[in-house]
């Protein structure tokens, strides 16, 4: 007499790799919210007095160092699990059929919405590059998140009205938008550096063994493994980037840029681009330069350039991309964005 044998029951998956997650999610969120007090200590550590040009600059240094190592390690990881489920072809299934431009109009809004500066930008532009998202709309994101976001439309409402606030809006919207449909309809992709374009193509896209799904565990380990890649490439930059704005931070005189700026001629607005591009800060941060040089007398369109290209077009931020991008494609950038800047220098100054 033979009995059936049932065949045993694959054991569920342990949950510890889940609340591993999650626990580090949470501390990252802990630790990130002590950014601020943490940079105070650290500060306070070094002899020197803390509203001197050395302790602005160094606070900022401590501030925005592991703010943007953490912003990247935390999307990186997090892209390198999504990318995990979307092969190259289910990728551009997705995104087939869509109109021309859409793509850049919802990467330009998110980016309102987002209060990123420039180079806590760079981290998200960097993953959705690497998940496959098109150049042209990654860049429209680029320059949305730190120039249009509610932290600077809220203050310019403050100080100079909605009018005015509500025109830089849709002026720095259409830059976005128009800038990245433009770089995207040049098709630049070859441009980008080979590693992140050989991750972009697919060419380190995971593969399902006999067709069976991965398992989040090994999704994880695709996220650590992104994690480790593009941390070890950028990191060395990063430091340098904001090395460099911390210095510009602390000691770029603002008599200079009110001398150069409260002239109301035509060569004012280039003038206060290329002053602009050396600079660093986020919306918050120039908003109060951009009080003091309109209670100097200058332009509002040529203040206004100023503060696009400063949040939009910052040094640091150049080099930090240059891990990412080549210098090709960050001139094809700057060219873009600063000729939209430059149009809505001008025509504020025509219009108010």
């Amino acid at each position: 007499m033979s009995a059936d044998i049932e065949a045993p029951r694959p054991s569920p998956p342990a949950p510890w790799p889940h609340l591993a997650v999650l626990a580090a999610v949470a501390a990252w969120f802990w630790l990130y919210g002590r950014l601020p007090a943490i940079s105070e200590a650290l500060t306070a550590l070094i002899p020197v007095e803390r509203h001197s040009h050395t302790g602005e600059a160094l606070a900022f240094f401590f501030y925005d160092v592991p703010k943007v190592l953490m912003l990247l390690a935390l999307i990186v990881f997090a892209m390198g699990v999504v990318r995990s489920f979307f092969s190259p072809e289910r990728t551009r299934a997705l995104l087939a059929g869509r109109r021309e431009g859409v793509g850049n109009v919802l990467a330009a809004l998110l980016g309102v919405v987002t209060p990123f500066c420039s180079c806590s930008a760079v981290p998200l532009f960097i993953g959705l590059v690497s998940a496959g998202v098109p150049l042209g709309v990654t860049f429209s994101f680029l320059i949305a998140a730190p120039m249009v976001n509610e932290v600077a439309l809220v203050m310019l409402f403050g100080l100079v009205g909605p009018g005015v606030a509500l025109t830089y809006f849709s002026f720095g919207l259409a830059v976005a938008i128009l800038a990245g449909w433009v770089i995207g309809r040049l098709h630049l992709e070859g441009w980008l550096q080979d590693w992140v374009r050989d991750i972009a193509t697919g060419a380190s896209a995971p593969e399902e063994a006999g067709g069976a799904p991965l398992s989040m565990v090994a999704r994880y380990r695709l996220g650590l493994e992104a994690l480790r890649e593009i941390i070890g490439r950028v990191w060395l930059w990063i430091l340098l980037g904001i090395a460099m704005g911390a210095l510009i931070h602390g000691y770029v005189p603002e008599e200079l840029m009110v001398r150069i700026m409260g002239a109301d001629a035509w060569w004012s607005v280039p003038a206060a681009v290329a002053l602009g591009i050396p600079m660093y800060t986020n919306a918050a941060g120039v908003i109060p330069i951009v009080e003091a040089l309109l209670g100097k007398g200058a332009a509002l369109g040529t203040v206004l350039a100023f503060m696009m290209s400063v949040i939009a077009l910052s040094l640091p931020e150049m080099i930090i991309l240059r891990q990412v991008l080549t210098l090709r494609l960050i001139a094809v950038f700057i060219g873009t964005v600063g000729s939209g800047i430059l149009a809505v220098g001008f025509l504020f100054n025509l219009l108010f």
